[in-house]
């Protein structure tokens, strides 16, 4: 349920609804749970000792990259909407960073389904790479960005950044691994942001609303490859039943050479898989079911009113023309006549 939510922020502003409505349980069964089999279920990388130990391929890796090949595919945002991607409300998003990265204990703490030594080195690692990985975008900022200065939402792209590189990482890293990884993701997807949009196809012709590629593809990328460097052999891992024997995680700075090899091919084919996939289910749902990805511009012109009937943050106009339109309807039904619809006044300001 996660993933479909995070690379739906690619395409935000511009799917229709009902696409979407079909979109997410066809790409559930067809990219999803492939990803999970093959590297959580016994599957083929899974057999290679590919190790994610919490998503970073599964989930992250996924997203970035089916929510860039959508957003290639539905096109971009109202011109408006992409010269002027001012945040809605700071505040909610202070309060939506803090419940996430207190989630995300969760989601790597819980992993391993039973408290222990490898769930609070989960925790641990979390949430050590997580600062570091914040504070490296917000110096980033302060020493490498035009404006030098330090900003509320670059530290929260960093903080995402440390969330989404450790989660593959989380179990098998120790505690120096997980803060080289904060550090590395945050600057690794702290340079893609400022410069792959800019001078890189085919990053700078697709509209990546909010920057999924970066904060969740190439962040779970990176942390999936650096897995392949640092897991540590030492920390505990997942145990072992019957046929399948403890999981050993060792990466190449610890005697294991092929580690980074195998997480370097488990990333492929995600990426290959995934691509394909999200790109065939849209196709079908266009050319098959015959509908149209993209809602019309004259309708995102409008807004939310026009596809839900309902506006966050209606302007005084818009509340006044519901306001005289219910009087002018009670007036009517008081005097014995049949209303006629109401046409809403457009809304310029919207």
């Amino acid at each position: 349920a996660i993933t479909p939510i995070l690379f739906i922020g690619s395409v935000l502003g511009r799917i229709s609804f009902k696409v979407w409505m079909i979109f997410v349980p066809l790409w559930i069964t067809f990219a999803y749970a492939v990803n999970a089999f093959l590297l959580w279920g016994g599957g083929y990388w899974a057999g290679k000792g590919a190790l994610d130990f919490s998503g970073g391929y599964v989930i992250h890796l996924a997203a970035g990259v089916s929510g860039f090949v959508a957003a290639a595919v539905i096109g971009p945002r109202l011109k408006r909407d992409r010269e002027r991607a001012i945040p809605n409300n700071l505040m909610f998003v202070a309060v939506g960073a803090g419940i996430l990265w207190l989630g995300w204990n969760g989601f790597n703490g819980g992993d391993p389904y039973f408290a222990g030594a490898d769930a609070a080195a989960a925790v641990l690692n979390t949430n050590l790479a997580t600062a570091v990985a914040m504070l490296t975008w917000i110096v980033m900022d302060m020493a490498f960005s035009s404006e030098k200065k330090p900003t509320f939402l670059g530290g929260l792209n960093g903080m995402i950044c440390g969330l989404v590189g450790i989660t593959p990482a989380a179990g098998y890293v120790n505690g120096f691994g997980a803060i080289v990884i904060g550090l590395a993701c945050s600057a690794i997807v702290w340079v893609a942001w400022y410069y792959l949009p800019k001078y890189v196809w085919p990053f700078n012709k697709v509209d990546d609303a909010l920057g999924v590629v970066y904060t969740h593809g190439i962040a779970g990328l990176f942390g999936g490859l650096l897995v392949g460097l640092l897991a540590d052999p030492n920390m505990i891992v997942y145990l072992g039943l019957g046929k399948n024997p403890n999981i050993s995680s060792t990466g190449l700075f610890y005697g294991h050479p092929k580690q980074l090899a195998i997480q370097a091919g488990a990333a492929l084919t995600i990426i290959i898989w995934d691509a394909a996939v999200t790109f065939v289910i849209l196709m079908v749902i266009k050319h098959v079911f015959r509908m149209n990805l993209r809602l019309p511009d004259a309708v995102l012109e409008i807004g939310d009113v026009a596809v839900h009937g309902e506006e966050a943050y209606p302007s005084d106009e818009l509340i006044s023309v519901g306001a005289s339109s219910r009087a002018d309807e009670e007036s009517m039904q008081l005097d014995g006549k049949r209303p006629e619809k109401a046409v809403a006044a457009p809304q310029d300001d919207l």
